[in-house]
């Protein structure tokens, strides 16, 4: 047995101690939010050595002076509990010398993750965990090599941790692998976890749905503030068993590493992908960079609606006279919000103010946000409508999506929202790289002594920007996005490059979204704002851009197939988010693609062959014999 092996194996601590190490919990003992900016241990040349723990405490992940609960958490010895545990954070070729000690009195803990990192195959006996019994007390010992970010994990109920659910869902610690040598950069650690009844499942009714991040559920999480220029990192890590599609308000960000707590893989800086929305899946994790170049408050947060929409105490159901009582609610980020979102403040430093937009050179548009027949109050039909000059567009009926909004690289836009219906708004140019009073976000986008209202019934507001870059992008409703969105209020936002002209006929949005109904949710999407869209027309032998924009309020899995019969087409891939792919992914290659909530893509295929295709919507995942839930029909014709 090699060296390396020996200090992994679990070395079983003296068996007088398990039957005297048992102390009774205190669940009046509080859990505090642990914000990953303090490493646990004590370092001693290359070893760190580490006395955990688990406990019972109290966790408020709603504030200190909102109820909690008492559920099992990791804290250092002699040190108080923490969400997420302590913070294991060295440089690469430390030695780790973790004593775990489990204090919960009932429960058997399995502790995984405590195990090498050398980029290294891991031997399977490491992956087993550790398991300990009340009282009992186990030492593991391993090297940590290969930099990245990783986490350790425990379980009271034997589940993996894509299905940990419950009370044990907390238990879980950064591990943070610097370079053995150089400067070590400045950033920030962000633990996703969630409390729910079962596992994410969409069209599963949840009572309990409580998003958190660093232990502390929106609005009580940590403000993040940088300043203009300032070079911000961050490490993501995706504890919980949901899938996290991240949207991060305003600025492009880079992702620099993506790893699955075992291994982790670092990117060129030419080849790290760009976008606003990583989509993340459970014991995932991500890191990430970004230069701001604009002041205000600003919002990164996940964009699977019910994540983030206002729960009561604990993440339970609001109380129904509290939900009708803000339901026109005109602060809708601090009143109406709740969960998994960050907010990140950013403070203008030296930064020149924003050179005002020259009256002479703006495109004008109105936008009227009006109810459509048909529907009903609790399911109303919504609808984006343009107005050209004094002339209202007809009214509509029934479900629609918003029609395309073509705007011109570097032309600057004022857009007038004139709101109609009966409930406030706030409408979001994601994607777009604007001032942050203009970003959408009722209450909170602005700076401290400028904050922009919620557009309330019978009022409008005036959205001012100039695109920066050439992409597909998306405006939608950034209030009740559960409510608000099916009901027709999401649209593309295409911005074409000044030397282009939009083409219809080649240039093709295919906006899915959710239907109102819930029985129809369970198994279908909306492509374009019709269950069953009428056929695409192509022309053979002309090169045909597709936008693919997933807005769906429960889909943040789903896959992307194009067919002629059975057989799988090829297409080009060409932007993320907006931003151009790397050289390298802008090929030819299967027409295969998963998309999650708040992600756009840009494909482009030359169809050669007359006859019938077709755009598959396939529920998430990578096997094929997942359902399709909808399908775009493509008829490919000679010019």
């Amino acid at each position: 047995m090699t060296m390396r092996l020996l200090t992994t194996t679990l070395l079983l601590v003296a068996a007088a101690s398990v039957g005297a190490a048992v102390r009774k919990s205190n669940p009046d003992e509080r859990t505090l939010a642990n914000d990953n900016r303090s490493p646990a241990g004590v370092l001693r040349g290359t070893v760190l050595t580490l006395r955990l723990e688990a406990r019972v405490g109290t966790w408020h992940p709603n504030g200190d002076d909102a109820p909690g609960a008492a559920i099992p958490a990791f804290a250092e010895e002699g040190h108080a509990l923490e969400i997420p545990g302590p913070l294991i954070r060295v440089r690469a070729g430390t030695e780790i010398a973790v004593t775990v000690r489990n204090r919960l009195v009932h429960d058997t803990l399995v502790v995984q993750g405590l195990h090498d990192r050398t980029g290294a195959p891991i031997p399977a006996a490491a992956l087993v965990g550790i398991r300990l019994t009340p009282g009992e007390v186990r030492e593991v010992r391993f090297h940590l090599d290969a930099p990245g970010t990783y986490y350790y994990w425990g379980t009271t109920t034997g589940r993996e941790i894509n299905f940990r659910t419950g009370e044990d869902a907390q238990l879980t610690g950064a591990i943070v692998v610097d370079p053995a040598q150089g400067l070590i950069e400045r950033d920030r650690i962000l633990v996703v976890g969630m409390w729910t009844d079962t596992i994410a499942r969409a069209y599963v009714e949840r009572k309990r749905i409580l998003a958190v991040v660093n232990g502390r559920s929106w609005p009580n999480t940590e403000r993040l503030v940088y300043d203009v220029g300032d070079t911000v990192r961050w490490r993501v890590i995706n504890a919980s068993g949901d899938n996290h599609p991240l949207h991060l308000h305003g600025f492009f960000f880079r992702v620099d590493s993506r790893g699955d707590g075992i291994s982790d893989s670092t990117y060129r800086t030419d080849s790290g992908e760009r976008g606003v929305t990583e989509s993340m899946s459970p014991g995932y994790t991500m890191s990430m960079s970004f230069v701001p170049d604009r002041p205000g408050h600003w919002l990164f947060h996940c964009h699977v609606p019910e994540h983030i929409g206002m729960r009561g105490p604990l993440g339970m159901p609001p109380d129904p006279v509290q939900l009708a009582a803000k339901a026109h609610d005109m602060n809708h980020a601090m009143g109406l919000m709740n969960g998994l979102v960050v907010g990140v403040d950013v403070r203008p430093g030296k930064r020149a103010p924003a050179p005002a937009i020259a009256a002479g050179n703006v495109r004008r548009l109105r936008l009227l946000v009006r109810r459509n027949a048909g529907g009903s109050d609790a399911a109303p039909f919504y609808s984006f409508a343009f107005q050209n000059g004094t002339i209202l567009p007809p009214m509509d009926s029934g479900l629609h999506i918003g029609p395309p909004l073509v705007l011109t690289l570097n032309e600057p836009v004022s857009i007038t929202i004139m709101n109609t219906i009966a409930e406030p708004i706030s409408l979001h140019w994601h994607g777009i790289e604007l001032e942050s009073y203009y970003d959408g976000v009722g209450g909170f986008s602005g700076t401290t002594d400028h904050i922009a209202p919620p557009i309330a019934p019978g009022d409008s507001f005036v959205a001012q920007f100039t695109p920066p870059r050439a992409g597909t992008f998306i405006y939608h409703t950034h209030v009740d996005e559960e409510r608000q969105e099916p009901a027709g209020l999401a649209g593309a936002l295409i911005v074409l490059d000044h030397r282009e002209t939009w083409d219809p006929t080649r240039d093709h949005p295919v906006l899915i979204t959710s239907p109102w109904s819930w029985e129809e949710g369970r198994t279908s999407v909306l492509v374009n704002g019709d269950a069953t869209p009428p056929p695409l027309v192509l022309r053979a032998g002309v090169t045909h851009r597709f936008r693919i924009i997933n807005m769906t309020t429960r889909r943040p899995a789903l896959r992307l197939e194009l067919r002629r019969d059975t057989t799988l087409l090829a297409w080009r891939e060409l932007a993320k988010d907006g931003a151009d792919l790397p050289a390298a992914r802008r090929v030819g290659r299967p027409a295969v693609h998963q998309i999650s909530i708040g992600e756009t893509y840009d494909v482009e295929i030359t169809p050669e062959l007359v006859g019938d295709e077709q755009l598959e919507v396939i529920l998430g995942g990578k096997i094929s014999t997942h359902p399709v839930l909808a399908t775009l029909p493509i008829r490919v014709v000679r010019e």
